[in-house]
C-alpha cells in the first residue's frame, strides 16, 4: 500500500514538471511581447499551488485512510485560490491530482438535474390541465386500443384534427371514404369513432349503394345496422339465385286459352289470351287474386272476341291491343273498368309505356301516335305521324328516353320501319331519322334515356366487312357513338335499358348472348347459349338471363362465364323480366290456334300443351320461409286449376268415400 502511494506522488510529481516545463516554451515562444492572459494566470496559479502543496498532501492522505469524511470541503475552501479563469486542460489536471474523477461527470449531472427540472416544470403543467378536465371513465367494455389511444392522448396532449376542424367538415371529409376505411377509422380514437358512427354518413353510405334510395335520415334509428342487414339479405338472395333456392309458381288464368302476350314491371304482370281476355297480377300481393280487366263497352257485344295482340304495363297503367285496332287501358290501382280506349284502322303492329310515365306509344300500319293523360287525367293525344314504311311486328320497337338537351319537354320514341330509324317527339314537326343504311334492314332495337342501340343485318358485300352489327347512337346529338358485334347470324334481341351503366347484352340466331362495354367497343363476354336461337335476355352487373327458342330460361354468372342452372318449358321464351329477387318468363305459343285440337274440349289437360306457361320465381329470403304458401296451395276444389292440379290424388279419395280428402 505504502509502495503504490509512493508511485503515485512521483507520478504526479513527473506530470507537474512536464506540465511546468511546456507552460515556460509557451511563454518564451511567445516574444511578440503579446502575452496570453491564461498563461499569466495559470503561472500564478502553480506558484499558489507549490505554497498549497502541504495541504493538498495532507487531503490526499487522509482520503486514503477514510479519515477525512465530511471535511473536504472546507479543506478544499481553506486551500483553493480565490475563483479565477482556467483553462479546460488545467481544471482536468486539477481534478486528477486532487484525486477525483473527471469534470464531465459534474457537467453531466448538471444536465441531469436541468432535464429533471424541465420534466416536472411539464409534468405538473399537463398534470394542472387534468384536473381541470372532467376525468373520463372508461367503460370495461371498452377496446383495449382505444384505452391505450385515449391514455396517449391524456398524457401526452396529442391532437387529433377532429379537435382542430369543426365537426362538419370532418363528417364532410369521411363521406369519401369507403365501408372498411370507416372501420378502421373508428379504430383510432374516441373522437374519430364517434365521427364515423354518425348517422347522417351511414344513411348516405346506403342510399349510395342503392338501399332505401325514397328514405330520410330519421327513418331508422341505426343506418349502420340497417345497412348490414341490407347487405346481409342481398348476400342472401345472390345465393338463392345461384343454387336456384326459392319458389316457383305459375301464373294460370283460365284453362284452355292460348296465351298471346305478356308483360311485367314494377311487381306487375299483364297477360293477353286468344279468348280477348286481360288478367293483371300483383306478385306483390299474393292474396289478392289475378285483376280481371274488363274490355271497353263497345266491345263487350262482340262475338267472337278479337285476340289480344299485344299487352304492356308499367307502374301505374296497363294497354291491350286488339286484332281489331282497339287500345284499352286501365289504371293499376282501380282496375276493371278502362280509363282510356281508342280504336285505329288496322291491326295494331306494336304498343309501348313508358316505363316512368303514363305515355302510351302504338303503330299501326304507317300511322304512329302518342298518348298521355294530362293533369286532370284526361287523355289527349301529343302527336301523330305517318312513317313511309310499316313498323315491324317481329319485335318490339318502341322505347322511350329523354335527351339531356331536351331537358323534360316530353316524351321521346324511338321506332324503326325497315332500314331506317325514326325519332318522334311532341316538339318534333315530324320524325327525324337517327340511322338508315339502304339495303340493311334493322332486326331489333332498344334504348335508354340517353342511347339507342339496334341491330343492322348486312348483306351482300357488307358481310367482308365484318357482319352484322350493332349501331349505338346518342338521342341527345343524333350521332353514332361505337359500332359493336361481328356476328353471322341476325341479331334478335338487344336489352340496353336494363342493362348496367356501359354495357349492352344482345342475343342472335346464331344461338349466343353477347355482352359489350360500350366505353372500348369490346366483348366483355360471349356465351353459347340456345341451340334454337336466342329470343329474350337481360343481365345485371354479375348475372344473364337469357331465353331460347327451344324453351330453356337459363341463369349465368358473367364473370366466369358459367351457367349456374337452367328451366324448361314448351313454346319459345318472348319475355324475360326479373329484378333483385323475382324473375318472371313466359313461354309464348307460336301457333294459336293449334291444328288438330279443339280448345273448347271438355278434357281441360288434353291441351295443356298449346296453352303456354307464364312462371313466377321468387328468391328473396321469406320465400324460404315455413309461411310462404305457392298459390297453387292455397286454392280449392271449387277452382278448377286447383282441381285439375290435384287430380291425381283427389279420383281415387272420391271414388271410395264421395267426397273429397281432408288432405
Amino acid at each position: 500500500m505504502i509502495m503504490a502511494e509512493n508511485e503515485l506522488l512521483a507520478f504526479r510529481e513527473c506530470w507537474k514538471q512536464e506540465l511546468t516545463h511546456k507552460i515556460k516554451e509557451d511563454s518564451s515562444s511567445n516574444v511578440t511581447g503579446q502575452t496570453s492572459r491564461e498563461d499569466s494566470k495559470l503561472k500564478r496559479y502553480f506558484e499558489d499551488f507549490g505554497q498549497n502543496r502541504s495541504l493538498l498532501k495532507i487531503r490526499h492522505d487522509a482520503a486514503l485512510q477514510g479519515r477525512i469524511k465530511g471535511g473536504n470541503e472546507a479543506v478544499l475552501s481553506a486551500g483553493k485560490p480565490q475563483k479565477e479563469d482556467k483553462p479546460e486542460y488545467v481544471s482536468i489536471a486539477e481534478g486528477l491530482l486532487d484525486g477525483r474523477t473527471s469534470p464531465l461527470l459534474e457537467r453531466m449531472q448538471e444536465e441531469r438535474s436541468r432535464r429533471k427540472r424541465q420534466y416536472h416544470s411539464l409534468t405538473n403543467a399537463c398534470s394542472t390541465s387534468l384536473q381541470q378536465q372532467p376525468q373520463r371513465k372508461i367503460n370495461k367494455g371498452d377496446k383495449l386500443v382505444d384505452q391505450f389511444i385515449q391514455d396517449l392522448n391524456e398524457t401526452n396532449d396529442i391532437p387529433f384534427f377532429d379537435i382542430e376542424l369543426p365537426y362538419e367538415l370532418a363528417l364532410k371529409i369521411f363521406q369519401y371514404l369507403s365501408r372498411k376505411e370507416l372501420g378502421r377509422c373508428a379504430q383510432v380514437s374516441k373522437a374519430w369513432g364517434v365521427l364515423a358512427e354518425d348517422e347522417v354518413l351511414w344513411f348516405k353510405m346506403c342510399q349510395k349503394e342503392g338501399f332505401h334510395s325514397s328514405a330520410s335520415v330519421s327513418d331508422s334509428p341505426c343506418w349502420k345496422s340497417t345497412l348490414r342487414d341490407c347487405r346481409r339479405s342481398e348476400n342472401a338472395v345472390r345465393s338463392n339465385w345461384k343454387n336456384r333456392v326459392g319458389s316457383i309458381s305459375q301464373l294460370q288464368y283460365e284453362l284452355g286459352k292460348v296465351l298471346c302476350d305478356v308483360s311485367s314491371c314494377c311487381g306487375y304482370v299483364v297477360a293477353g289470351y286468344t279468348s280477348g281476355d286481360v288478367r293483371l297480377w300483383d306478385t306483390l300481393h299474393w292474396d289478392s287474386a289475378a285483376s280481371f280487366l274488363r274490355p271497353s263497352p263497345a266491345m263487350v257485344d262482340v262475338t267472337p272476341r278479337p285476340h289480344v295482340s299485344h299487352v304492356s304495363v308499367n307502374d301505374g297503367v296497363a294497354a291491350a291491343a286488339y286484332d281489331d285496332g282497339c287500345v284499352d287501358v286501365w289504371s293499376t290501382e282501380t282496375g276493371q273498368e278502362p280509363v282510356h280506349h281508342f280504336q285505329v284502322p288496322g291491326r295494331v303492329q306494336t304498343l309501348s309505356l313508358s316505363s316512368d310515365s303514363p305515355t302510351l306509344a302504338t303503330a299501326a300500319g304507317l300511322d304512329v301516335r302518342l298518348d298521355q293523360p294530362d293533369d286532370r287525367g284526361y287523355w289527349r293525344t301529343l302527336c301523330q305521324a305517318t312513317l313511309p314504311k310499316p313498323v315491324g311486328v317481329h319485335f318490339r320497337s318502341l322505347t322511350h328516353g329523354s335527351g339531356g338537351r331536351r331537358g323534360d319537354s316530353g316524351p321521346l320514341v324511338a321506332l324503326s320501319a325497315g332500314e331506317t330509324v325514326y325519332l318522334l317527339a311532341p316538339e318534333y314537326q315530324e320524325p327525324r331519322v337517327l340511322h338508315t343504311v339502304y339495303g340493311h334492314p334493322v332486326t331489333c332495337l332498344d334504348a335508354s334515356a340517353s342511347r339507342a342501340a339496334l341491330g343492322v343485318k348486312s348483306s351482300g358485300w357488307a358481310m367482308n366487312d365484318g357482319g352484322n352489327k350493332i349501331q349505338v347512337y346518342s338521342l341527345d346529338t343524333g350521332q353514332s357513338e361505337v359500332s359493336v358485334g361481328n356476328a353471322a347470324g341476325d341479331f334478335s334481341c338487344i336489352n340496353l335499358r336494363d342493362s348496367p351503366a356501359h354495357l349492352l347484352v344482345c342475343g342472335n340466331k346464331d344461338r349466343r348472348v353477347r355482352v359489350f362495354d360500350l366505353r372500348s367497343g369490346s366483348s366483355v363476354i360471349s356465351l353459347y347459349a340456345h341451340h334454337m336461337g336466342v329470343t329474350s335476355v337481360q343481365a345485371d352487373d354479375w348475372k344473364i338471363v337469357s331465353g331460347g327458342g327451344e324453351g330453356l330460361v337459363c341463369v349465368w354468372e358473367m364473370r366466369m362465364g358459367a351457367k349456374l342452372w337452367e328451366m324448361h318449358n314448351r313454346h319459345p321464351v318472348r319475355h324475360v323480366r326479373f329484378n333483385a329477387s323475382t324473375l318472371v318468363t313466359a313461354n309464348i305459343p307460336d301457333e294459336k290456334s293449334p291444328r288438330g285440337a279443339c280448345i273448347t274440349d271438355d278434357d281441360l289437360t288434353a291441351h295443356r300443351r298449346h296453352r303456354g306457361v307464364i312462371c313466377h320465381y321468387d328468391f328473396s329470403e321469406d320465400s324460404i320461409s315455413q309461411d310462404h304458401v305457392l298459390p297453387i296451395c292455397r286454392s280449392n276444389y271449387v277452382e278448377s286449376s286447383g282441381y285439375n292440379y290435384n287430380i291425381g290424388l283427389a279420383v281415387p279419395y272420391d271414388i271410395l268415400s264421395g267426397s273429397h280428402p281432408s288432405h
